[in-house]
C-alpha cells in the first residue's frame, strides 16, 4: 500500500507564491513519473506539471515560467513551486505517483488565489 500526502496549500493574493509538497510512503521500490494535477469547481481535473524519474519535466502552457516541479527521490517527495499566482490558478491540487503499473493519488490540497 502506498500513501501520498500533500501539504502547502492555502490562501494567497494574486502575484504571490506557494510551495506544494507531496510525500509518498509505504511499499515503494521505485517511483516512475510524479505529477501535479488540479481541479477547479465545475471543471475537469487537468495535469499541471509532470516530472519523470530522470528529472524530465513538462508543464501546461498556462503555468510555464511561473511553476517549477522538482523531486527528491531519496525522500520520495515531489514539490511544486508556484510563483506569480493568478486567480485562475485557484483549485484543489493533487499529486500522483506512478509505481509499476499503478497510479496513486493524494487527497488534495486547496489553493485559493484572491484578486
Amino acid at each position: 500500500q502506498v500513501h501520498l500526502v500533500e501539504s502547502g496549500g492555502g490562501l494567497v493574493q494574486a502575484g504571490g507564491s506557494l510551495r506544494l509538497s507531496c510525500v509518498a510512503s509505504g511499499s515503494i521500490f521505485r517511483i516512475n513519473a510524479m505529477g501535479w494535477y488540479r481541479q477547479a469547481p465545475g471543471k475537469q481535473r487537468e495535469l499541471v506539471a509532470v516530472i519523470t524519474s530522470g528529472d524530465g519535466t513538462n508543464y501546461i502552457d498556462s503555468v510555464k515560467g511561473r511553476f517549477t516541479i522538482s523531486r527528491d527521490n531519496a525522500k520520495n517527495t515531489v514539490n511544486l513551486q508556484m510563483n506569480s499566482l493568478k486567480p485562475e490558478d485557484t483549485a484543489v491540487y493533487y499529486c500522483n505517483a506512478n509505481i509499476f503499473t499503478t497510479t496513486y493519488w493524494g487527497q488534495g490540497t486547496q489553493v485559493t488565489v484572491s484578486s
